[in-house]
């Protein structure tokens, strides 16, 4: 970049620079003007003309290599004025502070965000998001992914878990903690919104179909025919006779019809007692 169009950048720019002066560690966008050996120089518009060079340069080098003139870019100032008149800027300080903005962003407009997971200990699952580690925990699983284990054997919890690594999940970020790099995510609160939503189709007391998904001491979770919503049936809610062995009268995967009692708080609560067994039992 010459010297001629260096000062008419500057004259430019010079009264608007002066009413919201830049300053030192602060974030800025421009374009990108041109892409030297060893700068890479950017128009920040009212606040003048940037430069990325030196150790800065290099460390981003790689990074900027498929970049083109006009191409936006973010950057955190360094310096006001180098002894060549430009601002001088660093792109990889301000990645940090623009990942962290970006995802507080995100939570707050309760956005969905894609992860691939990949691992998972007996607490949850994990993953990236913006290339930084994001713990997804149990208790934040969507219910159709929650591992239903009996007695809740962390071992086996565990292996159940382990067959999510490699797949791609939709999360919502439920907390962030910058200063300890905690970003903690959740399944949950996107199926909750979605399902109070599809659980203005149900009723108390209409009958549904549904596949059993879950099979435990307190009851039998189903999953409802055509729809991702579970339901509960608790083991007040089925026959003696057939509650003395679930796992003997009930197979995960096999079909099962219902009655709905309660829908609240984004559950629902079914019965394969007919009503009138219903009656004698309240």
């Amino acid at each position: 970049m010459n010297n001629a169009n260096k000062e008419t950048a500057k004259d430019d720019n010079a009264g608007i620079a002066a009413i919201n002066p830049p300053r030192t560690g602060e974030i800025v966008k421009g374009k990108i003007i041109s892409q030297e050996r060893s700068a890479l120089y950017v128009d920040l518009g009212a606040v003048g003309t940037g430069i990325v060079y030196g150790k800065e340069f290099y460390e981003v080098k790689d990074r900027l290599k498929d970049t083109q003139e006009g191409d936006p870019i973010s950057a955190k100032i360094v310096s006001l004025e180098n002894e060549d008149g430009y601002i001088e800027l660093s792109v990889s300080g301000a990645t940090r502070k623009l990942v962290w903005d970006e995802l507080r962003e995100k939570q707050e407009n309760r956005e969905a965000v894609q992860i691939k997971v990949a691992g998972a200990n007996k607490g949850g699952l994990m993953a990236k998001v913006s290339g930084l580690p994001a713990f997804l925990p149990v208790s934040q699983l969507a219910s159709h992914h929650y591992p239903k284990v009996v007695g809740g054997d962390p071992d086996k919890i565990l292996k159940e878990l382990q067959k999510f690594v490699g797949e791609d999940l939709s999360v919502r970020i439920l907390n962030l903690k910058p200063k300890t790099g905690e970003i903690i995510l959740s399944e949950k609160m996107a199926e909750m919104e979605q399902r109070e939503e599809r659980l203005k189709n149900y009723n108390a007391g209409q009958e549904i179909g549904g596949t059993i998904t879950g099979i435990m001491e307190f009851g039998i979770f189903i999953r409802f025919d055509n729809d991702t919503v579970e339901g509960l049936i608790p083991a007040a809610q089925i026959p003696e006779e057939l509650k003395k062995s679930l796992s003997e009268n009930f197979k995960i995967g096999g079909k099962l019809s219902a009655r709905i009692v309660e829908i609240s708080n984004g559950k629902v609560f079914l019965s394969l007692k007919d009503p009138a067994q219903q009656s004698q039992t309240a």
